[in-house]
């Protein structure tokens, strides 16, 4: 077959990226076990057998390093990412770390890359999700800087092997666990400790999202951190928490939540901020909200819980004991779907799949999603070969549709070849209404469509009215709401 040319009106370097994705599809692996009984194992197979054999994997290699060469030239920065190249140059050289607190779609990711340009760095481990690694990839690809690269993902981050003078935590403020650390920091730092302290950058629009004592389980690993004086957080507390006292299921435990605003201000030297608007991003974010009838069973389901705070079947059980339970079940179904007492989940309403396939089935997506068998719902509409849960899939192919879950969509991603977001359903969350909803912007796009489709009379849109006040829906709105639902 030979070099494998650009399609019509595709310029190299956008041939390029084309050969790339389909070379990610293609390696894609599965589990296959093989044998039986007590002699059978599990061993990784390519996940798509039929898409050639060798000799086509061996033309996309070549073609790529072919098409590799000629697209070789060096990213332009822009102007503030220069800027904040150098200076966090500086802080990293003085203090060992630098934060970067950059909003959403203003380049966290290539300007750390070009801050590790800048420093005696040959080995970089940057640590992020597991859906933004591919994109990760194409930006160290595309700026082919000096030194190597190994890309994880957080849950995989305890197999990682080898030496490295600089470490990257993008959405660091996921590590900001108290009182107590979370397994991820423990394992960041166990990694730098074994690295004899290397340089870290720390990523994150949103360092300290829920409360500022956040901070410090994000930054007590790395040497020469401002709070390197405490030992462990209650120690730490004494100086920068306001502690109070709260009553959980009838015993009284102390809240560390209330941070005081000291914690930022000595993160301050270490610190560049950056947001959408200083780096001159316009774009208009038009939200529409899209009411559906769901079918008669499923509001019945929902009074009936409402009411008795149980719906029994023959075989299956939707117990609402608990004000949380009833929140949670009460939020399942008015999308279509229950998680049992059993610990079985079904789809019991395709209303909202059936209507985003309908209006959007022309159209490039991204579809966020809440609950898993909301994803099984769509793949039950969409079918396979219409909807795709990978990125670089959604990217590189004519594939319309990505399905997402909202909290691990919501970061370190970006759907900039979408057309518009859809929503299948709403998180509690605030963070995770205000980041997901950035997932399209890019600084070239003037609009934005993000569109909510919500049950009629269901818990939705009182979600909805809470989050985009930046505050999280919790029992207490809940226990207002119950009345109206």
């Amino acid at each position: 077959m030979g070099l494998i040319k650009p399609n019509y009106g595709e310029d190299n370097c956008q041939h390029l990226k084309s050969l790339r994705g389909l070379k990610k599809v293609m390696n894609q692996t599965k589990r296959r076990k093989i044998g039986s009984g007590k002699k059978s194992t599990w061993v990784d197979v390519l996940k798509y057998n039929n898409l050639g054999d060798e000799s086509v994997r061996k033309n996309i290699n070549e073609s790529i390093e072919y098409y590799e060469k000629l697209c070789s030239v060096n990213i332009e920065f822009r102007p503030y990412q220069k800027k904040i190249i150098k200076k966090a140059t500086e802080i990293i050289s003085r203090y060992n770390f630098v934060y970067l607190s950059m909003e959403v779609r203003t380049g966290k990711t290539l300007t750390s890359l070009g801050i590790a340009s800048n420093l005696p760095v040959n080995n970089l481990l940057f640590v992020t999700k597991k859906k933004a690694i591919s994109s990760i990839e194409d930006d160290y690809n595309m700026l082919s800087p000096s030194y190597n690269i190994t890309v994880i993902n957080y849950e995989s981050l305890h197999k990682v092997d080898g030496s490295f003078d600089m470490v990257v935590l993008d959405e660091a403020h996921g590590m900001g666990a108290f009182p107590k650390p979370s397994n991820r920091s423990k394992i960041v730092r166990r990694i730098l400790r074994e690295n004899n302290d290397p340089y870290v950058i720390l990523l994150s629009g949103t360092p300290t999202p829920e409360s500022y004592s956040q901070m410090y389980h994000q930054v007590y690993a790395i040497k020469g951190n401002p709070f390197m004086g405490y030992a462990n957080f209650y120690k730490f507390a004494k100086d920068y928490v306001d502690v109070s006292q709260r009553k959980i299921n009838g015993f009284m435990i102390n809240d560390y939540s209330n941070g005081r605003e000291s914690i930022i201000e000595r993160m301050k030297p270490y610190t560049i901020s950056y947001t959408q608007k200083e780096a001159g991003f316009k774009v208009d974010t038009r939200e529409h909200i899209l009411e559906v009838d769901l079918e008669p069973i499923t509001y019945q389901i929902a009074a009936q819980l409402n009411k008795t705070l149980v719906v029994e079947g023959n075989e299956e059980t939707i117990l609402g004991d608990t004000p949380a339970k009833l929140m949670t079940k009460l939020h399942q179904i008015y999308s279509g779907t229950v998680k049992f007492e059993s610990g079985n989940s079904k789809v019991i309403d395709y209303t909202k799949a059936q209507f985003i396939f309908d209006n959007f089935y022309d159209k490039k997506i991204g579809i966020f999603y809440k609950f898993k068998e909301e994803l099984n719902a769509l793949r039950e509409v969409f079918g396979t070969e219409k909807l795709t849960t990978e990125l670089s899939v959604f990217k590189d192919t004519d594939c319309k549709a990505i399905a997402l879950q909202i909290v691990s969509g919501r970061e370190g991603i970006s759907l900039r070849e979408a057309e518009a977001l859809v929503y299948y359903n709403i998180d509690f969350s605030a963070t995770s209404y205000w980041q997901s909803r950035d997932r399209m912007t890019t600084k070239d796009r003037l609009q934005s469509d993000v569109y909510w489709v919500f049950s009629k009379g269901g818990i939705e849109k009182k979600i909805y009215k809470t989050v985009i006040k930046k505050k999280d829906y919790t029992l207490r709105h809940f226990k207002r709401d119950l009345l109206s639902l």
